[in-house]
């Protein structure tokens, strides 16, 4: 509406927003927003980049300005079945399962399924998976630990990093994710120790960037994984550079980072949900680094032959008899969504000039494999995995697999490569062991490039022989993840490497027994520090050199300093070799005493090599400031400041420690304080890899009155405390807010003419009286909300009530009436009448008219003693009623009181 007083033109194409513009500059910045990706200049359109030399100069900084502000949160690449499995367990055997006749799901992944596809036949490596996360798990992790009980007989050890303030348990795709990879990795890694990571997402940085962070700084794991994706296409030139030199750095320390590639075939900027597509071809870019393993998706193929591939018996563990031939994943359709593995190569963004500019280019490993393309850039995926509904991977979630009294529990399908993505890293442990290889790529393609047998003798989709037994990878040749709406690319399966699956899915018993087959040549690093003591944030000159062990040639790639034994074990930079050595300063060392060891990550001609420690090393703290933001969303869930609103307005408390040398991130935690009283959601939040920390899912319920915020640090070895020394004030207004616990969000009848259960919470504020009504709406036809009690009342004092909400649901009755040949003979005289009626009321005589109503009121006459109910028989019963209808609903709860509303909500679904 704005833009549209102010004489803006708005459309969209393809989902993207086009703006025409006549306005001045500032009114062009107020307007321009992260949806807009198009803008016309005098009647020609252009994709949003401030260097296009025909925006008027003018304009320049506003189109810029949109650049910074495409933040688009990444997305889970996982599709999870809604409609848990009944499973029963037996002591001593694996569970026993009733696979739903419909849908066409005949088989499901376990662990040992899987194990026995991909020859995996073996005790996994000790090493560590550190999973990247943005949502903690239910219950504490007891789906994680369901999951290794029931389908391997006991427990990984798996850990629980929160890095900042805690999100809590999201729900949803969320939880699902996180439950995924952490619930696989340890179920293929049991002996190895997996740590997820969750970190919650501010108003500033998505949840995902600061987990990345904090495991690549940290060091976490040897392995990481990630199964989140965002598109190349509309990602900012800072958003490339920043995820490829996060990645350099974890390639440099050792870490082997794995990333999966998408869902959405091709086309990685849409949603998989929808079809068909309706943006340009772009890959994944947390995958299209030169430093990740980009893990894609592959589908079985039993080719009408269950038997062949699969047991006859109904237990879910162990059913696979052998490897089954694999196609490229591709599931899609108009009806079903873009769902397919995600590959291509990359093109860059829209700044750069996508397609002809500006892509990842091909990496120094990328090469010697036929089917590689010859176009100068990153390729995707390097290998791929089963990832398809078609033979989905099975989870225990929300507390499903806890056994009830009659030993049942309940299993959930879900696919995706997010699933493969958390299986590839646990079979690298088998091939890391307890060592560190950084990034496998260099090996991964040299033993494509050197095997005989590939491509021709391990071809993975043939359905009349397996590949060769010496195989380490199938190379799947048949399929292509060309979806609906998708133009300017046919990513086809071919012999060798192609854009579909990459390298293929793997033989992990050959892969193992094969690794040290590649050798590098080994190198000596070494390291010497220009100082002893320093504070933090001053420059800290070094020298690191990197020598061969014998030969006379000149190692290449990067190296990364350490600081071992610190408070906080903290990896940072990433430093290039020039002529084998780099001499430079670096800022970033922590607070504390400690040694400092510098990392060679190794290129493809030499190994990997650590320096001995120096000496012990003394960085000072710093002085620190503390800064404190009260916020707010508008409509669009930006974030705003905030001044004041009603009760139950949604506030966002937010704290940003820095040091004066801006150099590194503050660690510790951080407390609000309220003039008021006591924050609502507690005052204490730990700081996140980004030296900041917030309410994570703001504050609903400060009371009303005049609030005035302040906030205090705590310091830790590289910053002194400090506190804030301007506070924020807002004022809150009387009120009430409705809420349905997020445990009871979703209400399930078992079938029409059933009821569920759940609760609505009122709480209201000091000052407000009166009395709230409780209603429903969004319901299907036939079913009913019924309160108790049907209203609270409000009496000027803080409180809060509770409300049980019951939903009725009425079942399908039969149509018992008989038919009678009163109602025929009824049917025939009217339907006669009528069309008498219609010729006399068309003819041209006036003098017809009586006759018509003569003949009218004899039908009224005639009619009801045809059709009553007297004793001539006649309807027997009322007339059919189908019910409630079967499906989902999103029902919403309204509370009002006067003028003042509060909505809240819940899923309804009849089964």
């Amino acid at each position: 509406s704005w833009l549209q007083s102010h004489g803006f033109q708005v459309g969209s194409t393809k989902g993207r927003t086009v703006l025409e513009f006549s306005g001045s500059a500032s009114q062009v910045q107020e307007a321009f927003h992260t949806s807009i990706h198009k803008y016309v200049v005098n009647g020609e359109q252009h994709w949003a980049n401030a260097s296009d030399p025909q925006i008027p100069s003018a304009l320049a900084p506003a189109v810029a300005g949109v650049l910074t502000l495409h933040n688009f949160i990444k997305k889970p690449a996982s599709h999870l079945n809604p409609q848990a499995v009944p499973a029963k367990l037996i002591p001593g055997k694996k569970p026993q399962v009733s696979f739903p006749e419909s849908g066409g799901t005949v088989n499901a992944l376990s662990p040992d399924d899987f194990r026995t596809i991909y020859n995996m036949n073996f005790i996994s490596g000790i090493s560590s998976i550190a999973v990247v996360g943005r949502s903690n798990l239910y219950n504490g992790g007891q789906d994680v630990g369901n999951f290794q009980s029931v389908f391997e007989g006991g427990q990984g050890i798996f850990y629980i990093t929160v890095n900042g303030p805690d999100p809590g348990d999201l729900g949803g795709g969320e939880e699902a994710e996180a439950t995924l990879d952490t619930s696989w990795s340890t179920g293929l890694a049991p002996n190895s120790t997996i740590t997820l990571v969750v970190s919650a997402t501010t108003d500033t940085t998505d949840g995902i960037d600061l987990s990345e962070v904090y495991i690549i700084e940290h060091d976490v794991a040897a392995i990481m994984t990630e199964s989140f994706s965002a598109c190349e296409l509309y990602a900012t030139d800072a958003q490339l550079a920043g995820q490829s030199a996060l990645a350099e750095q974890a390639a440099a320390e050792g870490i082997t980072y794995i990333v999966s590639t998408g869902d959405d075939g091709a086309t990685g900027c849409d949603d998989p949900n929808v079809a068909p597509a309706s943006f340009p071809p772009s890959v994944n870019y947390l995958a299209s680094t030169a430093f990740t393993v980009g893990v894609g998706g592959t589908m079985f193929n039993e080719n009408g032959n269950q038997s062949k591939y699969w047991t006859s018996t109904a237990p879910i563990s162990e059913t696979a008899l052998s490897y089954i031939p694999e196609n490229v994943w591709n599931e899609s359709s108009l009806s079903n969504g873009l769902w397919a593995g995600s590959g291509g190569a990359s093109a860059g963004n829209i700044q750069s000039g996508a397609g002809t500019t500006g892509g990842v280019p091909k990496p120094s490993w990328q090469y010697g494999v036929a089917g590689i393309p010859s176009d100068s850039v990153r390729d995707l995926p390097d290998v791929s995995l089963t990832a398809a509904s078609h033979d989905p991977y099975l989870l225990c979630l929300e507390g499903s697999c806890t056994p009830d009294s009659n030993g049942f529990i309940y299993v959930y399908f879900i696919s995706g490569t997010s699933a493969s993505a958390p299986s590839f890293a646990a079979i690298m442990t088998n091939v890391i062991g307890s060592g560190r290889i950084g990034l496998p790529n260099y090996i991964l393609y040299r033993l494509a490039a050197t095997q005989a047998a590939y491509p021709a003798q391990c071809n993975g989709s043939n359905t009349s022989a397996f590949p060769d037994a010496s195989c380490i990878f199938n190379d799947v040749t048949v399929g292509n993840n060309v979806v609906p709406g998708e133009t300017g690319t046919d990513y086809q399966a071919g012999s060798g490497y192609d854009l579909a699956t990459g390298l293929g899915s793997l033989n992990v018993t050959n892969l193992v027994s094969q690794w040290n087959t590649v050798t590098f040549n080994p190198t000596t690093t070494s390291i010497s520090l220009g100082a002893s003591t320093i504070t933090h944030g001053s420059p800290m000159p070094f020298t690191i050199t990197v020598t061969p062990n014998s030969g006379t040639g000149v190692p290449t790639g990067d190296t990364f300093l350490y600081a071992e034994n610190s408070a906080l074990p903290t990896a940072f930079g990433a430093f290039t070799l020039s002529g084998g050595s780099v001499s430079s300063s670096t800022r970033g060392l922590p607070g504390g005493s400690y040694f400092v060891i510098a990392n060679y990550g190794g290129d493809a001609t030499y190994a990997p090599s650590m320096s001995q420690q120096s000496g012990i090393f003394t960085v000072s703290p710093e002085p620190s400031t503390t800064k404190v933001s009260v916020l707010t969303a508008d409509q669009n869930g930006n974030a705003i400041p905030f001044t004041g609103g009603p009760f139950g307005s949604f506030v966002y408390l937010r704290a940003d420690v820095a040091g004066q040398s801006s150099q590194g991130f503050a660690t510790g935690s951080v407390t609000f304080t309220d003039s008021f009283g006591a924050i609502p959601e507690g005052g204490m939040f730990a700081l996140n890899s980004q030296g900041n920390t917030a309410t994570p899912n703001g504050v609903f319920t400060f009371d009303a009155g005049t609030h005035t915020i302040s906030a205090s640090y705590s310091g830790d070895p590289s910053f002194n405390p400090s506190s804030t020394t301007q506070s924020q004030t807002f004022t809150i207004t009387p009120g009430f807010l409705a809420t349905v616990p997020s445990a009871q969000s979703t209400v399930v009848v078992t079938a029409p003419g059933g009821s569920g259960v759940t609760s609505v919470s009122v709480s209201n504020s000091s000052g407000f009286n009166g009395t709230i009504a409780l209603t429903c709406s969004g319901l299907p036809s036939e079913a009913a909300c019924v309160f108790s009690p049907s209203s609270i009342v409000a009496n000027g004092s803080a409180a809060t009530a509770t409300s049980s909400v019951t939903v009725t649901t009425k079942a399908a009755t039969a149509d018992s009436r008989s038919p009678n040949i009163k109602f025929f003979a009824a049917t025939f005289v009217m339907s006669f009448g009528l069309l008498f009626s219609g010729v006399l009321l068309t003819g041209k005589r006036r003098g017809t008219s009586g006759l018509v109503l003569v003949f009218l009121l004899l039908l009224l006459t005639i009619v009801p003693s045809c059709g009553g109910s007297g004793g001539g028989g006649g309807s027997k019963g009322p007339p059919p009623d189908s019910g409630t209808p079967t499906g989902t609903s999103l029902v919403t709860v309204t509370a009002t009181s006067g003028t003042t509303v509060s909505t809240t909500g819940f899923e309804l679904v009849i089964q």
